[in-house]
């Protein structure tokens, strides 16, 4: 038995031993990747980038940030005026559009007049 575990014990380093040689055979012919390093990325300042949720801030815009009428309202008492039907909840970032799966249950954060100016603002449908 003992003879046994040390045959096994040596073909596992022999067959460790042979990957490692050839894993370094393959990095010498590829080579450094010096592509990565050369990367410039461009400046994102005139960029309209939707902000991370957190505490404060929002992952979208703020009601006329850029938009003239403002396209989206807020609820009033737990629900959408007719104006504006379509259910937004902003830390997931998901809007709720009539006769969807979950209109009916979504308590909204925000209400849009479309569909459109909810996806303008950042927003997706639900996946289901």
């Amino acid at each position: 038995m003992g003879h046994r575990l040390r045959r096994s014990l040596r073909l596992l380093v022999l067959l460790g031993a042979i990957a490692g040689a050839v894993r370094a055979v393959r990095r010498r012919a590829i080579g450094p990747r010096s592509d990565v390093e050369d990367a410039v990325w461009p400046p994102l300042a005139d960029v309209d980038v939707a902000v991370a949720p957190g505490p404060e801030h929002s992952p979208v815009r703020a009601p006329g940030g850029s938009q003239t009428p403002p396209e989206w309202v807020e609820p009033q008492d737990g629900a959408c005026p007719a104006t504006h039907p379509v259910k937004a909840k902003v830390q997931s970032g998901i809007f709720h559009a009539p006769g969807s799966a979950f209109y009916e249950r979504t308590r909204p954060d925000r209400c849009y007049r479309t569909v459109a100016a909810a996806e303008a603002d950042g927003l997706r449908p639900p996946r289901r």
